[in-house]
């Protein structure tokens, strides 16, 4: 009995501690399955940080690539614009040194370009007639006594007729003269007759004289004026000719049209030289002399020229209330056409100034007023302070200096250059 007790006893005593051991085997399994996921999240940790580093090499690549276009010439990392002497010279850059200058103190006021009044011709018909020909049209350059347009007048034709039929009466009165004095040297003659004869020859004279002068005046020259009766040639063929050399700016004459001797053919002007005219408002008038330095400019475009005030009208424009002042401009090549609108400059004062450079030199980057200097490194933006100016220069105070090459010309294109990189690196 005891024996059999004590074997159940051990039958349960193994049964017990195989239960317990298996319990802690599921608690190892399930402590080493929470060890395992931990690992899992930290390898998570580490392809992420992987991938930063893949990100940083990127991001190195893409900085080294940046790199590789200021190696083309495009950008200096220190701020200067670097570019080829072939980009220089194709964008138009002009590099100068800075040095004194005198800055001119203006009055910037508007005008126009108009045509030398003492240069236009209103070319008309002396006598009332047919146009037969028109030999010039607008644009046109004619010389001095060119033919421009040509006439069938009956009032031309009678006049010459007048003056063929004198010059005939002369000859008559000279042949009786003649004839008369022989007679009169013998005696023959009555001393009354022969002075009647003399009478004569004297009037006809005097009337060929009188209808050469209308022929004269109707503006034939003097070989124009018939000396006889050509039945080949017409007497009523008139030549309408030009004063002097010119261009015809305007026509008003037409094939078959009949013109009067106050109908304006054509309109001649000598486009050579040509007025500036100026408005100076009430409230400037008192600053504007005459031999006063003038800068023009077409408006819209690049045409200038510079010349003196010739010419101050003494009285006020009644619809405008404005004087005009003039400027005679030299125009031989053509470069001003009457009717264009100009901006006048006209220089008050001038001071000297250490440092003065073009006004276009001057740009503003980032708020800052800046003059792009060349060096080693390629054209810098430098800060500058600018004192007075003008129309067309500035005075630089501080920021550069007497000696030092800067961009006179084309500073414009560099700024776009500087915008572009600010551009590139903000995205």
């Amino acid at each position: 009995m005891k024996t059999g007790q004590i074997l159940i006893g051990l039958i349960l005593g193994a049964a017990i501690g195989a239960g317990g051991a298996w319990r802690l085997m599921n608690h190892a399994g399930e402590h080493d399955g929470c060890e395992h996921a931990t690992h899992a999240t930290t390898e998570t940790h580490d392809d992420h940080g992987h991938s930063a580093g893949q990100h940083d090499r990127h991001a190195h690549e893409d900085g080294d690539s940046h790199g590789h276009g200021h190696e083309h010439g495009e950008h200096d990392e220190g701020g200067a614009v670097v570019l080829s002497e072939k980009a220089t010279r194709e964008a138009g850059i002009k590099i100068v040194e800075a040095g004194p200058g005198e800055l001119e103190e203006t009055l910037t006021l508007p005008g126009e370009i108009g045509l030398n009044a003492d240069k236009v011709a209103h070319i008309v018909p002396r006598v009332s007639g047919i146009v037969r020909r028109v030999e010039k049209s607008l644009g046109d350059e004619v010389q001095a006594g060119e033919v421009m347009a040509v006439l069938e007048s009956r009032e031309l034709a009678e006049a010459k007729a007048d003056y063929l039929a004198a010059r005939q009466r002369l000859a008559l009165a000279e042949a009786n003269l003649k004839s008369a004095q022989e007679l009169h040297q013998k005696k023959i003659m009555p001393d009354l007759e022969f002075l009647t004869i003399e009478k004569d020859k004297a009037e006809a004279a005097i009337a060929l004289q009188a209808a050469g002068n209308k022929l004269h005046a109707l503006g034939l020259a003097e070989d124009q004026v018939p000396q006889s009766s050509d039945p080949t040639s017409s007497l009523a063929l008139y030549e309408l000719r030009a004063p002097f050399a010119g261009t015809v700016v305007q026509k008003h004459c037409a094939l078959g049209e009949v013109l009067t001797s106050e109908t304006d053919a054509f309109v001649l002007a000598d486009l050579s030289t040509v007025w500036a005219t100026i408005s100076v408002y009430a409230q400037h008038i008192g600053r504007v002399r005459l031999s006063q330095t003038v800068h023009i400019r077409a408006d819209g475009a690049e045409t200038t020229a510079s010349g003196q005030i010739c010419y101050i009208a003494p009285v006020a424009d009644e619809a405008t209330r404005t004087v005009y002042a003039r400027v005679d401009l030299p125009n031989t090549d053509r470069q001003w056409r009457p009717g264009t609108f100009i901006t006048a400059s006209i220089v008050l004062d001038r001071k000297s100034v250490p440092v003065l450079v073009p006004i276009e030199a001057v740009q503003r980057v980032k708020g800052q007023s800046v003059v792009f200097v060349s060096d080693e490194h390629g054209f810098e933006p430098r800060p500058v302070a600018v004192g007075r100016t003008s129309s067309t220069h500035a005075e630089i105070v501080s920021g550069l200096a007497a000696g030092e090459p800067y961009v006179a010309q084309g500073a414009m294109i560099l700024k776009a250059e500087v915008g572009k990189r600010g551009a590139v690196h903000e995205h």
